[in-house]
């Protein structure tokens, strides 16, 4: 029996194009990984490591194998489902955070929970908690284009969790940001995962990102084709 909470990789398989010119991007990739837990996926571009990000998240869907979260596979949900999914169990952090430029920093954070039907009173108020919580306290009504690229980047990780997801998938986190900038964002985000108990998944080129995850796996033409486990900073 699988686990709750835990997501689940079995023999993934996704590949691209017709039977007459096919890419393959996955080609047979296993993973498990549990509550708590956080994993770096690196890679060179063109590895497959965005694909198994998306095919966990539910954006894409296997060829072949399935995804497993909380013990049922996500081929056999409705796309309503899985879209209630995304919102709820799962929290989302890119590259360039992808907030709401129009909106204050607490309604971008108060976003997820509004849209699953929370009060306004109830999701800005827990909105304003995690702002504060990720050092935010007093930048609440100020919009994406006033706050800097580290501000921003734990505004985004805030909304990621705001609705206390099992996963977090984080694609490229510290892509635009400095080095020094990045850490910070880093530290935000795995002290604060770590916190509410979930699990957090990072896709990066960059090793020293990967090295504030507990599991490192190294993709190669669509397999993992090394792992390492170490000590999360």
């Amino acid at each position: 029996m699988t686990t709750p909470r835990t997501l689940e990789a079995r023999a993934l398989h996704r590949t691209y194009g017709t039977r007459e010119s096919t890419t393959t991007a996955l080609a047979g990739v296993d993973l498990t990984l549990a509550a708590g837990s956080s994993l770096a996926v690196t890679g060179p571009s063109g590895s497959g490591k965005t694909t198994l990000l998306h095919l966990l998240a539910g954006v894409l869907a296997p060829t072949s194998g399935e995804v497993v979260w909380d013990g049922r596979p996500l081929s056999t949900m409705r796309d309503r489902e899985r879209t209630a999914l995304r919102r709820t169990a799962f929290g989302f952090v890119f590259q360039q955070g992808q907030l709401l430029p129009e909106l204050p920093a607490q309604e971008n954070v108060a976003l997820p929970l509004l849209l699953a039907g929370r009060s306004r009173s109830e999701a800005v108020g827990r909105a304003r908690q995690w702002l504060t919580h990720l050092g935010l306290a007093g930048m609440e009504a100020r919009r994406p284009g006033e706050l800097s690229g580290g501000q921003a980047q734990r505004v985004a990780i805030a909304r990621a969790l705001v609705g206390a997801p099992g996963v977090i998938f984080a694609d490229e986190p510290t892509g635009a940001l400095d080095r020094g900038t990045g850490w910070e964002v880093m530290r935000a985000l795995t002290t604060a995962a770590r916190a509410q108990g979930a699990a957090l998944v990072v896709v990066t080129h960059d090793p020293e990102v990967a090295r504030w995850c507990s599991r490192t796996v190294e993709m190669r033409d669509g397999r993992i084709v090394r792992e390492l486990a170490q000590v999360a900073s």
